[in-house]
């Protein structure tokens, strides 16, 4: 996001010079209001990096790689279900061994999106003591800011891997 900002920023400035201070400020501003979701990244991967992590889809794959965690579920299984397509029995196979295997720590769902086989493998996690995470494409309920609504899934990541709670619906913080 901050790559967007200062992106967005010099478009701006280029369209009205006169402002570009403005904009510029604004840029530094928003880069300053991440810093709390920067440091949570910083401090998971520092404490918790490799930790491995079963998914639905790749919708929340960008904030797993930066907090350093280890995605078990087959690519092809992530894009099948992302695409609305049947996956391969053999992902199917593997990422239900990931469950009862026990050879992930958090499993992590876009709870905006489920059906019948993301549901059998809630099921599944949660019958094998696997806390699960949903994360959402979309920005959750009022209340939510970008940077809240980051950190907040950040945070529940977190918990998980420490603590084996399950956050499957985030609540903004008032």
């Amino acid at each position: 996001m901050p790559a967007v900002a200062k992106a967005v920023a010099a478009d701006l400035s280029a369209l009205n010079p006169a402002q570009a201070a403005y904009f510029q400020a604004n840029v530094k501003k928003f880069d300053a209001s991440l810093k709390p979701w920067l440091a949570a990244i910083a401090s998971f991967k520092a404490h918790y990096a490799k930790t491995p992590v079963a998914v639905t889809e790749p919708v929340a794959n960008y904030m797993l790689e930066a907090v350093g965690t280890d995605i078990a579920t087959p690519f092809s299984l992530q894009a099948a279900i992302m695409n609305g397509t049947d996956p391969s029995p053999q992902d199917v196979t593997k990422q239900n061994g990931l469950f009862t295997d026990h050879k992930v720590k958090v499993f992590v769902y876009n709870q905006q999106v489920t059906d019948a086989l993301t549901q059998s493998f809630l099921n599944l996690a949660r019958k094998n003591g696997i806390p699960v995470v949903g994360v959402y494409e979309t920005m959750p309920t009022p209340g939510f800011t970008y940077q809240s609504w980051m950190l907040a899934e950040v945070n529940a990541l977190e918990k998980a891997v420490t603590s084996k709670v399950s956050t499957e619906t985030l609540q903004a913080v008032q």
